[in-house]
């Protein structure tokens, strides 16, 4: 039986100076709460994309496969 690719959704608000050391690579894993209150351990390089002078203010939808690597990763 074939299984199904994961959806997890979550907020992620962090000021441009608070994600300095991730963007650099001196922190490898962002650390979130999905809306059903999962903790999930994000590579912090999926993150740059999204990365301005504000931080990374978004919700956003991230899809895994069943080995938890990552297909998709977009704001909403």
């Amino acid at each position: 039986m074939r299984q199904s690719n994961q959806v997890f959704q979550f907020p992620l608000n962090i000021s441009y100076e608070d994600f300095l050391p991730y963007y650099r690579g001196q922190v490898t894993k962002v650390e979130v709460i999905d809306t059903a209150g999962r903790t999930l351990w994000i590579s912090a390089r999926h993150f740059r994309p999204f990365f301005t002078r504000s931080g990374i203010r978004a919700y956003f939808k991230m899809v895994v496969d069943e080995q938890g690597n990552l297909i998709s990763l977009n704001k909403n």
